[in-house]
């Protein structure tokens, strides 16, 4: 199954605490919220069941920590091409957002 990571940052410009429980997209088959860790010398990539952030808070999703698993895109994947996001909070409401597509590491 192909896939891809996500990176950037989440920013709870709310007055309260919110808790990130799923994201989702219409580019891809599935996306989960997963983070990598290192445990005895060995890194583990783990899925996170929710992400919470605090009032005025950001979440970084980035390489090594925090990020998207992007799996199974609709279509193919071109360096600036913007897809949906869409993410779940714990309270039931979702929030819409934009992934660019970055360069391909070499």
């Amino acid at each position: 199954m192909p896939m891809s990571a996500g990176y950037g940052v989440i920013r709870n410009g709310c007055k309260v605490p919110v808790v990130v429980v799923a994201a989702g997209s219409k580019a891809f088959g599935d996306v989960t919220l997963h983070e990598t860790t290192v445990v005895d010398g060995i890194s583990r990539m783990r899925p996170v069941k929710w992400l919470p952030i605090a009032p005025g808070a950001s979440a970084e999703l980035k390489p090594g920590g925090l990020h998207l698993m992007l799996m199974d895109p609709e279509a193919r994947l071109t360096a600036g091409k913007q897809l949906p996001l869409r993410l779940t909070l714990e309270d039931g409401r979702t929030v819409d957002g934009t992934l660019t597509v970055g360069e391909a590491p070499r």
